[in-house]
């Protein structure tokens, strides 16, 4: 208790303003950017031309060149961190020692996007990236990069991983190059590691860190992913959830059959696939799966402090987004955030609009996704979820039935549960190291962040502190909320990039 305490009242000072008087790194910051801003947008344009989905492995190789090639005319002492298998993504690593440093802190970002349909994009293709004046739904309009600056802060870039995670990866070597124009030498002994797989799961970032084990070694990894508050303040988050998803299939007769015909004989999957999917859930939107909140580790008074003093957003983000009402029985945002979610990721049943045919399908099929939150295991949830599904009277299979069973089972569904989740992280907020990152984004910005405990997004943190030794990790956002990360239109605010390298500029530097 009178750690917390003191803590709380270390914040509090922190929060006077004090500690947040301008830095040099700031000022060399902005000065290096208001002096380069085209060239900054230039670079930052031909790198999002580069395809990056990880399972593109020709194109994902030539995303890791290209970082490599920018780490090595940092003078950065670059590398590829590879295993044998020549289809999984590099990690691209670099250094810079600092004599006299008494900490050592990797930055960290991912290269690698979420993979996307260009025929749902409406103002680019996802690897043609393009200006604009503001964003798509608020009129914005397109625009060339102008041969001179400034370039306005609310113009827009589009683009597959404008934020998510290029931003971070582009931000981090900026402010690199802005204390180095500047002649000022970081505090801290830097590492760079920029994944290239992400997206699809971080399915061989165990491996990855087991095999260079001893290079990665730090006190910290400051990770540069997510969105900003959405109040628009910056953002300092000590933890994450962890993810997870599984493949729900019901089966009804073996072939699609006429609705005429069969109708009011024949079940359908489709209305058993909902009936299934109701049951997990009441009308609060809280699980009804049991044991789904079992052991959730609960948040020290520090963390439920953090939670309240954050601004409220959430009227205006329901008027935003066009919501009347939203689940969670009344609490906020920030509090559910800390409890695991269930989701239907996506479904399939028929077809619809000018294919939709008069037809009893064959089957319905559902993507389920999890987040999880500290105390949860990645396997134990899905596991009670599929103890849920044979509760609820169905043959549960791994494959798709036989005849036979099918014929002795009036119930069946194949449950594919994903092998490549995992947990959520969370690092103390009181640590020195959290202390000095909350003050570092202070000065960058001349006022107190929002901290949190934990974001709503997942990231492969509890990975890392599995494998390296429990470092502490924090991650430190940059892109605009409102960016459509993981869809189409992707975007990244301009001033949020240039806001991001001044904050970046400030952590290199931090006490």
């Amino acid at each position: 208790m009178i750690r917390e305490i003191v803590t709380i009242l270390i914040f509090v000072l922190i929060a006077a303003g004090g500690a947040f008087a301008q830095s040099d790194a700031v000022t060399a910051a902005r000065k290096f950017r208001e002096q380069n801003e085209i060239q900054l947008i230039e670079r930052y344009l031909a790198f999002l031309s580069l395809p990056n989905v990880a399972s593109d492995t020709a194109n994902i190789k030539r995303n890791a060149e290209h970082i490599r090639a920018e780490l090595e005319k940092r003078g950065l002492s670059p590398r590829l961190l590879t295993l044998d298998d020549p289809k999984v993504p590099p990690a691209v690593y670099g250094e810079h020692p600092v004599p006299g440093a008494t900490r050592t802190i990797v930055f960290y970002a991912h290269y690698d996007g979420q993979p996307t349909d260009p025929a749902d994009w409406t103002v680019t293709a996802p690897w043609k990236p393009q200006l604009m004046t503001a964003a798509a739904e608020k009129g914005g309009r397109p625009e060339e990069l102008p041969s001179n600056g400034p370039v306005d802060p609310n113009w827009r870039i589009y683009g597959r991983s404008a934020s998510d995670d290029k931003a971070g990866v582009f931000t981090i070597l900026a402010a690199f190059d802005a204390l180095k124009a500047a002649g000022i030498e970081p505090a801290v002994n830097m590492k760079f590691y920029f994944e290239g797989e992400e997206e699809a799961g971080s399915s061989n970032l165990r491996s990855v860190l087991e095999k260079y084990k001893d290079l990665l070694k730090a006190d910290a990894w400051i990770i540069c992913d997510g969105p900003v508050h959405q109040s628009g303040k910056k953002l300092v988050s000590f933890g994450v959830r962890g993810v997870t998803s599984a493949a729900l299939t019901v089966y009804g007769a073996n072939r699609d059959l006429h609705s005429g015909h069969y109708g009011n004989w024949s079940p359908n999957p489709g209305m058993r696939l909902v009936k299934l999917l109701s049951s997990m859930k009441d009308s609060d939107g809280r699980v009804l799966i049991e044991g789904w909140y079992d052991d959730v580790e609960p948040l020290g008074e520090l963390e439920k402090q953090a939670i309240e003093d954050a601004p409220k957003y959430d009227e205006q983000l329901k008027r935003e987004l066009g919501l009347a009402g939203t689940d969670g029985g009344g609490r906020e945002l920030l509090d559910l955030l800390n409890e695991p979610s269930l989701n239907i990721n996506g479904m399939k049943v028929g077809d619809v609009g000018e294919l939709a045919r008069n037809v009893i399908p064959s089957k319905a099929e559902a993507v389920l996704g999890l987040r999880l939150v500290k105390g949860n295991d990645h396997r134990r949830q899905l596991e009670k979820l599929r103890k849920h599904i044979v509760r609820q009277g169905f043959y549960v299979i791994d494959r798709d039935p036989t005849a036979e069973e099918r014929l002795k089972h009036p119930l069946i569904a194949k449950f594919i549960a994903e092998d490549t989740g995992y947990n959520a992280q969370r690092t103390a907020m009181d640590l020195p190291i959290s202390l000095a990152v909350v003050a570092a984004v202070g000065r960058a910005r001349g006022e107190q962040p929002v901290t949190l405990p934990t974001m709503g997004g997942s990231l492969p943190l509890s990975i890392i502190t599995e494998t390296l030794g429990d470092p502490a990790l924090i991650t430190v956002p940059i892109a605009n909320y409102d960016n459509n990360q993981h869809a189409a239109d992707e975007n990244i605010r301009i001033g949020n990039l240039w806001d991001g390298i001044e904050i970046y500029a400030c952590l290199m530097t931090m006490d």
